[in-house]
Order: C-alpha cells, then sequence, then structure tokens
C-alpha cells in the first residue's frame, strides 16, 4: 500500500440513515440497542465501533485511540432507522413478536420503536417459501419494483433530514441462485428487471437501487446478491461499496476462532460434524430445502479455505466436514449449535473436542449490522468502491475478487481491517515482528 495514493476521508456531518430490508429479530434488536445505548441504559457490547481500540505505531508509543474516534465515525445520536418489511407491525410490535429482547428492556424504548414504521417490501415466496407476508409491493414488474425502492430511499433522506444512507440486507435467506447471463453486465440486468426474470431475487432489485442512487449496501444472509458481475460494474459507475456475505454469528464464529489454531499447532482434523437447532424466522425459512441449500455452501466452505487441505494432506486432505440446522419453534431466537470435532495429533492418536454453543443469534447479529453500516459509510466517504475485502471479518462467506480466495481466518481478518483502518488515516500497517526490539544481528 506504500505506492497507494493517499487517501482523503470527507469528515462525517448530519445525520446517517441505516435502512435494514428485513425489521425482524436481528433489525429490530439493532434498533432498540442503539436507542438504549443512547439513553445510557446499555453498553454497546460486541460493536468494534463503539467498543474497539487501534494500536498506532510501536508497543512503547502507548498509543491505542478508540476506533471511532481514530477514523472519525458517526455517534450513535447521529443514526436514523428504517427499513422494508412483509409484515406491517412497527418496529416495537415486530421486536415483541420476535422475542429476542424481554418486554422491560423494550418498553425502556418503547415510543421511540413505535415511530419506526416499515415501507412495503419487495418479496416473493418463489424465492422465500416458508413465509408469506400482505405488506408488499404488487402490481408491476421487477423493473418497477427497483424505482419504488429508490422512490422509498429517496423519501426517507427527504422525510427524515437525512445526510446519506447505507443498506445492510438482514432479511430471510432466498433459495439456492446460480449466477446466469442476466447477471453479467447492467444492461442485460436491466433487461431482465423488466422482462421479470426468474433469475433476479428481491434482494437483487434492493442491491441493484441501491447502487444505482450510490448507497452502500452489505449483504447479511448468503442469499446470491451482491456477489454478481452486475454488482461490481454498477458499484464501481457510481463509486459505491458493496461487501457481503451472510453475517458471521454463532457455530461458524467458532469455527473461524478455533480451525486457525488447529492449523498453527499443525493438529490434523479428521471430521467435523455440525447440527443446529433454532426456532426463530430464520429457522422457519431454513427448513425449506432450497434455502437451507443456499445456507449450506456459505457454512461449507469455512474449513476448506482456512485449513488448506490441498496444502496439508496429511492434516486434513481426508477432513469430512457436514452441516446441519433444524427448525425447533420452541427455542425461539436461542440457538443452540452442537460440534464434534474428531482430530489427531502426535503418531495419529485421536482426540476429541465437543462444543455445545448456546447462544443469542440476533445478540450477536446486532453490533455486526452496526459495524457494517459505519463502515460502509467510512468507505464511501474515503471514496472507496466495488468490494470492500476488509470486512471480511463480519461475514462467513467473504465476497472478494473473482481471482481471490476469501479469507476465513478471523484473526487475519481483524489485522486486514485494522490495517485498512491505518492505511486510511495514514499510519503505519503493524506486521507484528518485533524485531526491531531485539538485537537480532549483533
Amino acid at each position: 500500500m506504500e505506492q497507494a495514493p493517499k487517501v482523503t476521508v470527507t469528515p462525517h456531518q448530519g445525520r446517517i440513515g441505516i435502512l435494514t430490508p428485513g425489521m425482524g429479530a436481528v433489525s429490530t434488536t439493532l434498533m432498540a440497542g442503539v436507542l438504549a445505548v443512547r439513553k445510557g441504559l446499555a453498553k454497546p457490547i460486541g460493536s468494534l465501533t463503539q467498543m474497539g481500540t487501534i494500536r498506532l505505531g510501536k508497543r512503547t508509543d502507548k498509543r491505542a485511540p478508540t476506533i471511532k474516534e481514530f477514523v472519525g465515525l458517526p455517534e450513535l445520536d447521529d443514526i436514523v432507522f428504517g427499513g422494508w418489511d412483509i409484515f406491517e407491525d412497527n418496529a416495537y410490535e415486530s421486536a415483541l413478536n420476535a422475542g429476542v429482547l424481554n418486554k422491560e428492556d423494550l418498553d425502556n424504548v418503547r415510543e421511540e420503536l413505535e415511530a419506526i414504521k416499515p415501507m412495503k417490501a419487495v418479496f416473493s415466496t418463489d424465492y422465500v417459501k416458508k413465509l408469506d407476508g400482505s405488506w408488499i409491493k404488487t402490481g408491476g414488474t421487477k423493473w418497477d419494483y427497483a424505482q419504488q425502492l429508490m422512490a422509498d430511499i429517496e423519501s426517507f433522506k427527504a422525510d427524515n433530514n437525512v445526510d446519506r444512507v447505507v443498506i445492510v440486507w438482514c432479511a430471510s435467506t432466498e433459495v439456492f441462485l446460480e449466477p446466469g447471463d442476466v447477471h453479467q453486465s447492467i444492461e442485460a440486468f436491466e433487461q431482465g428487471l423488466k422482462n421479470d426474470d426468474p433469475q433476479i431475487a428481491p434482494s437483487m432489485i434492493y442491491c441493484y437501487a441501491a447502487l444505482k442512487l450510490g448507497v452502500p449496501f452489505a449483504n447479511g444472509a448468503p442469499n446470491l446478491t451482491a456477489d454478481l458481475p452486475v454488482m461490481e460494474q454498477l458499484a464501481k459507475e457510481t463509486q459505491t461499496p458493496i461487501a457481503g456475505k451472510d453475517f458471521k454469528t454463532g457455530q461458524t464464529l467458532m469455527k473461524t476462532i478455533l480451525a486457525p489454531g488447529f492449523k498453527a499447532r499443525l493438529l490434523g482434523v479428521s471430521g467435523w460434524f455440525s447440527t443446529n437447532i433454532l426456532g426463530n424466522r430464520d429457522g422457519e425459512v431454513l427448513d425449506d430445502p432450497a434455502s437451507f441449500k443456499t445456507k449450506e455452501e456459505s457454512k461449507l466452505g469455512v474449513l476448506d479455505q482456512i485449513l488448506q487441505p490441498e496444502t496439508y494432506p496429511d492434516l486434513y486432505g481426508d477432513l469430512y466436514h457436514k452441516v446441519r440446522i433444524n427448525y425447533y419453534p420452541p427455542r425461539g431466537d436461542n440457538k443452540e449449535g452442537w460440534d464434534n470435532i474428531d482430530i489427531f495429533g502426535w503418531l495419529n492418536y485421536p482426540m476429541q473436542i465437543k462444543i455445545d454453543f448456546l447462544c443469542r443469534d440476533s445478540i450477536l447479529a446486532a453490533p455486526i449490522v452496526l459495524d457494517l453500516a459505519l463502515f460502509m459509510d467510512l468507505a464511501k466517504r474515503a471514496g472507496f468502491c466495488g468490494i470492500q475485502d476488509w470486512l471480511s471479518f463480519y461475514f462467513k462467506a467473504p465476497t472478494v475478487a473473482s481471482e481471490l480466495t476469501a479469507e476465513n481466518d478471523i484473526f487475519i481478518q481483524q489485522l486486514k481491517l485494522k490495517n485498512t483502518l491505518r492505511y486510511i488515516k495514514g499510519e503505519d500497517e503493524l506486521t507484528h515482528t518485533g524485531a526491531d526490539y531485539y538485537d537480532y544481528y549483533q
């Protein structure tokens, strides 16, 4: 990056809108949390932008400002929330239905949540088969819906006196789709919108509408959405950041923490069996095999990239990796993930690790949405466009340039993210060699 041009960041001013397609468990948990933090009722635990620090220079310099101060992120008071949903419930009603936060906590911010009402969504049961809501846009082509979404964004900005907007997809997982001819160029995609091409899913319409307006778009689900040639072309044409995909929360978060440790110590892995039970709307959607396949593809790729079986065939060449997700309504949003990991060490002697992670999916996802929104806005103000690989830290299946393999090691991802922030501000990137502290060469 030494040869790269100096980055000029437009200072934050005014208000920023965070719009979420999908105003269900994840987005309402985010909204309620931010509102509670504003009132001094809670801490933004899990948010790098709010609680994280960044080391600058040598360890002996003792320079470690907060990230939000270092790069000049908006204050939480500057955020305005909005979104779309297939149900007409306001954010308070939706949060009650989701059952993530207790009523007492929600009542502390009830008035503010009730004021957040969803816009009608672009939705079709062809792409999410287990849900069916009536608060949807009707009577037009996919081209018409894209224009309506753009009008929604502009109206939201005007009605709320918002200067900039970021969109983070928080809606359900769509059925599995593969890239086709309609996704290869802007011209083909726009013609496909007008023709109601079945290869264009609702999430793609949201992404297209955002990029046409120069609004940063991050995809929190495993859908084929922003990771398409047409979206990369459009992002570069309008100088807009894109990122994705699939928020890294429960079981996959643990894999990206543990697998790098096994590889670092050169411990073999012969099998990794993962199963989940969850009962929220996400679990209901994933009960459909077509939607589950989309999620499965996202979750399965993580271990191969981290463990590199081609490079370490004796350790990981025969790894058997199985993932299962089971819809179990009594569990609600409190997902439970079980992992059985068969490892082996010196002289091939076998060992086992078992994990039972009783996580709260939306509690883990909410700070991710906040961080992504603020970092994507920073990227836009810094003049970055196209795929934001440095935000891979937040995703199960990070979107990267076509010639690259995604990096899933969470520790490398974190270093990349913080080094990008250092680069933006003209600070030296960290290598952690520490060689300058010792007389290695005397």
